[in-house]
């Protein structure tokens, strides 16, 4: 198992941008796929983006394609979501969850994902 917490979360005006980050702990991040997820109030939790276990594919949800980034840093056992051109409707509880082991590739579907943090607030204003 695998403790996730995420950061960087804030309240930002409309076209601004904040980096979030997903920092792992209990046993190496670099063996697991990882997703973004996002939940608003009183809305079902959305698949913003994913990354595979060496960062070399990339997924991401069409309302933040073009707009958000997905990374990861291996050594620090972290992986981060650059959102720049921030909307209104990007306000959420973010959060970051990983794949089991042997797990291959990225996944949209939340029943994927074992291993969830807690999230981390993002509030857009327009």
């Amino acid at each position: 198992q695998v403790q996730l917490v995420e950061s960087g979360g804030g309240l930002v005006q409309a076209g601004g941008s904040l980096k979030l980050s997903c920092a792992a702990s209990g046993r190496p991040l670099s063996r697991s796929a990882v997703g973004w997820f996002r939940q608003a109030p009183g809305k079902e939790r959305e698949f913003v983006a994913g990354i595979t276990r060496t960062g070399g594919n990339t997924v991401y949800g069409d309302s933040v394609k073009g707009r958000f980034t997905i990374s990861r840093d291996n050594a620090k056992n972290t992986v981060s979501l650059q959102m720049n051109s921030l909307k209104p409707e990007d306000t959420a509880a973010y959060h970051c969850a990983a794949r089991p082991l042997g797990a291959l590739g990225v996944a949209t579907e939340q029943r994927a994902y074992t291993d969830w943090g807690q999230g981390t607030q993002v509030t857009v204003s327009s």
